[in-house]
């Protein structure tokens, strides 16, 4: 394989599992070190040696890939990825409307995320960057997010869409973190509550209802905000009134996401029943922060099928005019 790939690839599984942002971004500061040189060039060992961006390990890697072999670190990553993951709704399923760039708290470009989205066969990724109140994951402001969405919109072709959106935080009150004028010219608007997660179950109720009912909301990111493993430790899940805010949801239209990173697998099994009761759409969202993470849509699509989600109540498995016309009701 070309070491190119070689190390895109690395990046790649090091992002899906979830490892150091430093390991992966490593990888991929060799790849873009490396790219454009010919074999010639990489074969120069020494002068490979001194380049910026090629470490112990990255060097490693392009000469098993010169010498016509996978990596070892590659083979590792590969076992340890374990069995592949599929399930019929895995296939289904045409985007993802939650996503992150190195404009907030992801680790990459807009433009590598978008590449990546497109190599899984995707006809849509919604851009969702965080927005202002969430300074520890740099949220964009009012003048950034205006900023964001002149080049987003060069950004989509070849039967592939990138969708202008955010991640808006839920104020403590229930109000949306973000000019209400400029929420209205987004393709998407995810809306999670990311602080305060511990309030008492009627004020917590209270918060997430007044944000699905705003006529503002398409998804409601992440709904518990509890963590059940990885380096972020664990976490329990919100106290909330689960069939008040998922009665809101089915009212406004608003589809209750899925979030399908491991260490978040949420709603809980039980509310994801309790929102299928309530006659709830739902939406199966990679919350990507790299390229490699878009595939973890894998899991969640697992867990939807267990759970008995129709498909046609998922819109992420809906056609992109379908799915526009169901976002323009809230434009």
């Amino acid at each position: 394989m070309h070491p190119h790939d070689a190390l895109t690839e690395i990046a790649a599984l090091l992002e899906r599992e979830r490892s150091s942002r430093y390991k992966s971004k490593a990888f991929r500061t060799a790849a873009e070190a490396i790219d454009g040189m010919s074999d010639e060039q990489l074969r120069d060992a020494a002068t490979l040696r001194r380049r910026k961006g090629i470490g112990d390990s990255t060097f490693a890697v392009i000469q098993d890939a010169l010498e016509g072999r996978v990596p070892g670190y590659l083979i590792d990553l590969r076992e340890r990825a374990g069995v592949e993951r599929t399930s019929a709704l895995r296939g289904m399923l045409r985007g993802d409307l939650h996503s992150h760039s190195e404009w907030s708290d992801g680790l990459t470009s807009i433009d590598l995320m978008a590449d990546a989205a497109r190599a899984l066969g995707h006809e849509y990724l919604a851009l969702t960057d965080h927005s202002p109140r969430l300074r520890v994951a740099n949220g964009l402001s009012a003048e950034r997010l205006r900023a964001q969405l002149e080049i987003v919109a060069g950004m989509s072709g070849d039967g592939f869409t990138l969708l202008s959106g955010i991640e808006v935080d839920i104020l403590a009150e229930g109000g949306l973190d973000q000019e209400p004028v400029l929420l209205r010219e987004l393709d998407v608007v995810v809306a999670s509550a990311h602080s305060r997660l511990r309030m008492e179950r009627g004020p917590m109720t209270r918060r997430l209802v007044r944000a699905v009912s705003s006529g503002r909301v398409d998804v409601l990111g992440h709904v518990t905000g509890r963590l059940v493993e990885g380096s972020r430790g664990t976490r329990p899940p919100s106290a909330i009134d689960a069939t008040a805010v998922f009665d809101a949801c089915a009212e406004h239209g608003v589809a209750v996401e899925i979030n399908s990173r491991p260490e978040r697998q949420d709603p809980p099994d039980d509310l994801i029943a309790i929102a299928l009761a309530a006659g709830c759409l739902f939406s199966i969202d990679s919350d990507a922060h790299a390229p490699g993470q878009l595939s973890l849509l894998d899991f969640g699509a697992e867990r939807a099928e267990r759970a008995g989600v129709p498909p046609e109540r998922i819109v992420t498995t809906w056609p992109l005019a379908q799915l526009r016309e169901w976002t323009g009701l809230r434009r």
